[in-house]
């Protein structure tokens, strides 16, 4: 599994019925092998991912892209992560939040 891979899961397997009206972009800024940075939208409960960085996110996430890749197989918990300073969030913890609802299950195979 790497970070593109986990991205297109991402897009393939959004439970759009539990989007609601969530609008929010999400930017993450992952560092080392395998790194770069990637916009995640989410808006009209559809999700879409593009490479690169977006003008106005609601949040940052910024790691390292191998620490990102443990957290969605579940080897690694976000809230593990952050107190750890492995997982570093800016902008609307709401949202945040809400993003790792959607996502619980990416990654795990449930």
């Amino acid at each position: 599994m790497n970070v593109a891979n986990v991205f297109n899961e991402m897009v393939t397997a959004f439970p759009s019925e539990k989007a609601g009206n969530l609008r929010a972009q999400f930017q993450f800024r992952l560092s080392g092998e395998d790194g770069g940075d990637w916009t995640l939208t989410i808006a009209d409960q559809k999700c879409t991912v593009t490479e690169g960085l977006s003008q106005k996110p609601d949040v940052t996430i910024t790691m390292d892209a191998a620490d990102f890749i443990k957290m969605v197989k579940g080897e690694l918990q976000p809230v593990v992560a952050f107190m750890q300073g492995k997982l570093k969030l800016q902008g609307d913890m709401n949202k945040a939040m809400k993003l790792q609802e959607l996502f619980a299950s990416i990654g795990t195979g449930s």
